[in-house]
């Protein structure tokens, strides 16, 4: 009977002298069985660390003075022995296994004959059985690439970075333990959907590869809640799709040396976004979510922002409206419920992506669209300059549903400038 945990040897408090030895937990494999021979001796526990995996023995038959079991289902249980008097700390374990131990130990205590219980051979534990079970695992250089030994199970920082990949590797896909990939470096044109599948991934790092596209499927994925950081700067992005924005748990984007034409339009919903960098892409206006954002670092520089001029409206009205945007503007204003079991996919796509007028009424397709100047420092603490005269302003969206709405704008922005 074999268990793999960790455990801590503790002295037991002596009256006498009111000492209390402590050990220092460490990964082992405890077994339960007879010496090599099966002469003499009896059920022996044995404890097998990476410092000694001869492992030292105890006597069990008799020598059981109380299992503490409270924790049991945490994998957590404590062995008090009379001789030597010490108490073995176990923790780390499967619940189940240790559940199955700690029967088969009390039986060995009973003095239950050896002939039905599990016991094993007490031989000195290998070392993939007792060290430590590797969690970071740092690759630069294709030569250091593993190409036939597998990825350790227990990682949970992986890096590998200029090792000329054209794609993930399906082996980084199995290790559910990851919280940060760095996949920088490389030649990855595409990401696989099975990604999204990694539920505990926090931080992933694309920067300098040769993505033309971040999928969507892998923003509707359990990447939704646990990821944080993403760097997908010095790609061939042009977009980025709208379900991007369902990312909510970012806090940290780098998009820069891309070639973005637009942001996201819903970009806002990022909530908890705090630091934001898209220099040096093809943006020439800010979308109008943008202003929800609250930063503590912004960084668009060197965009070809447009000069913003709101006397050259953008007109895309239809008066008299149609009834399919009367229907639009009404579910969305008075916030009616609707999804795919109710509309077409398309008509619930649309509907996501509705504008906002100055009035706060929503528009679909027929609308009032102008350019106007806003100062980043509304959304971010700190501003990297927009360009090299200093300024920190850029030309964002501005949509109106009507003809009131615009005019109502052009009075006050004429008034304003005088």
């Amino acid at each position: 009977m074999r268990l793999r945990c960790e455990v801590e040897v503790l002295s037991q408090l002596l009256p006498s002298c009111g000492l209390q030895g402590r050990g220092r937990a460490a990964r082992a494999l405890v077994s339960l069985g007879r010496p090599p021979g099966g002469g003499g001796g009896g059920v022996y526990l044995m404890v097998c660390t990476a410092r000694d995996r001869t492992g030292a023995r105890y006597k069990v038959q008799q020598n059981v003075e109380r299992l503490f079991t409270r924790f049991v289902e945490q994998g957590k249980a404590t062995v008090r022995l009379r001789e030597p008097a010490v108490d073995l700390r176990l923790s780390k374990a499967n619940a189940s296994d240790l559940k199955t131990f700690l029967s088969a130990l009390r039986l060995a205590h009973q003095g239950t004959d050896a002939g039905v219980l599990p016991l094993s051979p007490l031989v000195p534990a290998k070392n993939s059985e007792v060290e430590k079970p590797k969690t970071k695992m740092i690759i630069t250089s294709r030569r250091d690439y593993p190409l036939t030994k597998s990825f350790p199970y227990s990682l949970e920082h992986l890096q590998t970075s200029y090792c000329k990949l054209a794609r993930v590797d399906t082996r980084v896909l199995c290790l559910k333990k990851l919280r940060k990939l760095d996949l920088s470096h490389n030649h990855i044109k595409q990401l696989p959907a099975t990604l999204g599948d990694l539920v505990c991934l926090q931080e992933l790092d694309l920067h300098d590869n040769h993505l033309e596209s971040f999928s969507g499927a892998l923003c509707c994925s359990s990447l939704q809640k646990s990821l944080q950081f993403l760097d997908l700067s010095q790609n061939r992005l042009r977009a980025l799709p709208l379900e991007f924005c369902e990312l909510r748990g970012l806090v940290n984007v780098k998009l820069d040396d891309n070639e973005l034409v637009r942001l996201p339009c819903r970009v806002g919903q990022l909530s908890r976004l705090r630091f934001l960098s898209a220099a040096r892409n093809k943006l020439p206006f800010l979308p109008s979510d943008f202003r929800r954002l609250s930063l503590e670092n912004l960084d668009l520089f060197g965009n070809p922002f447009e000069q913003p001029n709101p006397l050259v409206p953008n007109i895309q009205l239809k008066i008299p409206l149609t009834l399919l945007e009367c229907a639009a503007r009404a579910t969305i204003n008075h916030r009616i419920p609707y999804g795919c079991h109710l509309l077409p996919s398309h008509l619930c796509e649309d509907l996501g992506v509705a504008k906002t007028c100055q009035c706060g009424s929503a528009c679909l397709s027929s609308f009032i669209q102008i350019t106007v100047t806003m100062n980043l420092h509304h959304v971010a603490h700190t501003v990297v300059l927009v360009d090299n005269m200093g300024g920190t302003d850029a030309p964002i969206l501005c949509y109106f549903c009507s003809l009131h709405c615009y005019s109502q704008f052009l009075d006050r922005h004429l008034q304003s400038n005088g």
